[in-house]
């Protein structure tokens, strides 16, 4: 008969042992997985980010056959923007990006340009790195090394995933917490949106975390692919399944002109699909050893894992298909395309969008939910100590400060002149600067203040930029509508809808009411006195 207390008691030991990690693995990372979380949800718009910050480039335009595109694109290179260049290396036109990108070797580094595809001249465009800042600073963050970057950030991925599994042993009634939502109830509401933010995206909250350190996982545990590939052969071997890159090699020095590419790349259509070749790249142009390598695109695939046909340059014959790669490397390239979620339409970009949103806010609440709890705690609430008071300020800036950087960073790809040397970088510098100041500006005021005050300022940057936008391009939101161009309309519409979502918080911050230490029952003190 008294054998199910143990067990009780055991089971309740192992939950507070859960809640235990799951608060400091939550707290300990929390303010860099919010801002890898928040960027890394910017970055499903990644392509259309990087078209609204260049608005010079045209307004997509119907699809031109890809063989052609890439012919003339070729042609081109060779005659114009690269002769000499030992490699070139252009992403054709899909329908969220209708311009060609391209980069090649121009002395000891790469160049790069956008070019239209109909005529093949380059476009001027503004300089800047568009979404694909947001997507490199979310897995590895800026002014460090990449390799470091990557570091921190599997260190916190793994935190993550340790907070996700012990949340759930944590709430035993996780699941129906999430049909309870007590509005106005200090931590409990506080807990109770945390408890709903987390189930409404727990499969892909534990996904998306899973899948990031799979991407590197070769990085962070080389030790099995450093046994099992010892000699140069088994490591190129196990290269070419993870990627399209194929080494130029030397030049013979022979002058022979570059067979037509749009045959090769009708010939890869036949295989894969029309409009299914995603990169052209010539190595060694007008060269004997001149090879043409056909990469597939990702769009439409549930598996990133490379696909590639090699073709001779000189006359056109397939050399080398690569359509197929080991269990291992397949597994690394499905999650790799769940982690990245190109294979799906704009409605399931917009699924993936919302419910990384919904992870985002889950961990900025659960930052929250540490101060809330501990307030009603402090001996004086006016007067927190330091660590209190330094969790306190980080929250606000990593929250409120991380949404006034962002917009801050829009701000400057309108504002910043064309001709600034280096735009593209201090477009980012900006971003840095704007974020400082808001951790400064958090630091100097009272918290409330400061969640308010910052949230407020985030909420008019979001809101004015479609104005600024109308003001400094011919591209506004009425003319955009009038012309059909759904990115920048859509974009427009969604800085609105930030902006109000900012004011609400901002809002709600500003009325709420902090409950103050509970007083003690009459029983609770009588009890201590005879306990004493």
């Amino acid at each position: 008969m008294s054998s199910p207390r143990p067990a009780a008691g055991k089971a309740r030991g192992i939950r507070q042992t859960m809640s235990d990690l799951h608060i400091w693995t939550g707290l300990l990372a929390g303010w860099i997985l919010y801002a890898m979380f928040l960027t890394g949800t910017v970055s499903y718009f990644r392509d259309e980010l990087s078209a609204w910050m260049r608005p010079e480039l045209p307004v997509a335009q119907p699809r031109q056959e890809p063989a052609q595109v890439a012919q003339r694109m070729v042609d081109a290179m060779g005659e114009r923007h690269a002769p000499g260049s030992p490699q070139w290396s252009i992403g054709l036109p899909t329908p969220r990006n209708p311009a060609v990108s391209a980069f090649w070797r121009g002395g000891p580094r790469f160049k790069n340009g956008v070019f239209d595809a109909a005529t093949g001249n380059e476009l001027s465009a503004r300089d800047t790195r568009g979404g694909d800042f947001f997507y490199a600073f979310h897995f590895n963050l800026h002014y460090v090394s990449p390799m470091l970057g990557r570091w921190i950030v599997g260190v916190c991925a793994m935190f993550m995933l340790v907070a996700i599994v012990s949340g759930v042993i944590t709430h035993k009634k996780i699941f129906a917490d999430f049909f309870t939502f007590r509005r106005g109830k200090g931590q409990r509401s506080w807990l109770d949106a945390h408890a709903a933010l987390s189930v409404l995206g727990l499969p892909f909250h534990f996904m998306i975390t899973y899948s990031g350190l799979v991407m590197l996982m070769l990085l962070y545990m080389p030790w099995g692919a450093d046994m099992a590939f010892k000699t140069p052969p088994a490591r190129q071997a196990l290269f070419a399944q993870m990627s399209a890159l194929v080494p130029a090699g030397p030049p013979a020095g022979v002058g022979v002109p570059l067979a037509p590419v749009g045959d090769m790349l009708r010939q890869a259509e036949s295989r894969w699909g029309q409009g299914k070749v995603g990169r052209v790249t010539v190595n060694n142009p007008g060269d004997a050893t001149a090879r043409v390598v056909l990469v597939q695109g990702e769009d439409g695939r549930v598996s990133v894992s490379p696909r590639y046909l090699v073709f001779d340059g000189t006359d056109g014959r397939l050399l080398q298909s690569r359509e197929d790669v080991g269990p291992a490397a397949e597994t690394r390239g499905v999650l790799y395309a769940l982690h990245l979620g190109r294979f799906g339409d704009t409605a399931v970009r917009w699924l993936y969008f919302l419910v990384s949103l919904a992870g985002t806010a889950m961990v900025g609440t659960g930052l929250v939910l540490w101060t809330v709890k501990r307030r009603a705690k402090l001996p004086d609430p006016e007067r927190p100590y330091f660590g209190f008071r330094l969790v306190e300020r980080l929250n606000i800036a990593a929250i409120a400060g991380l949404s006034v950087a962002m917009a801050a960073f829009l701000w400057g790809n309108r504002l910043l002149p064309r001709d600034l040397p280096a735009r593209a970088d201090w477009e980012i510098h900006l971003f840095f600067i704007a974020w400082a100041l808001a951790a400064a500006y958090a630091a100097a005021r009272p918290a409330k203040r400061a969640w308010v005050e910052l949230l407020w300022l985030a909420c008019g940057l979001l809101a004015l930029l479609p104005a600024l936008n109308a003001l400094a391009t011919p591209r506004g939101l009425w003319r955009s509508l009038a012309q059909g161009d759904w990115v920048y309309a859509g974009f427009d519409l969604t800085l609105w809808a930030l902006a109000a979502l900012h004011a609400a918080l901002a809002l709600r911050t500003a009325r709420h009411k902090p409950r103050g230490k509970p007083a003690r029952t009459a029983a609770a003190r009588g009890s201590r006195e005879s306990a004493a």
